[in-house]
């Protein structure tokens, strides 16, 4: 992506991050995990993975704003390097 592409991907994650939609969705992530998370609901060593697979996705969906501010400030950080 170029700067500029890139600056309004940041702008538009920044957006959804701030919506109301996306703190109830967190919340609701927040609430599946802990369902998920039950040993005592797992049948089998395929539920087991099945469930260890929606974990992951669920971190990973719960901790993508910090992922994003992490990417955004290397590539702030790298944009300053660049043009000293």
């Amino acid at each position: 992506m170029i700067d500029k592409e890139l600056e309004l991907y940041y702008r538009e994650m920044r957006m959804m991050f701030g919506s109301l939609g996306w703190k109830q969705l967190l919340d609701d992530l927040n609430t599946s995990a802990v369902q998920i998370n039950s040993i005592e609901l797992t049948k089998d060593g395929d539920d087991l993975r099945f469930r260890k697979g929606q974990l992951s996705v669920i971190a990973n969906l719960l901790n993508l704003e910090a992922q994003m501010d992490t990417a955004e400030q290397d590539f702030i950080e790298q944009a300053e390097e660049e043009i000293q």
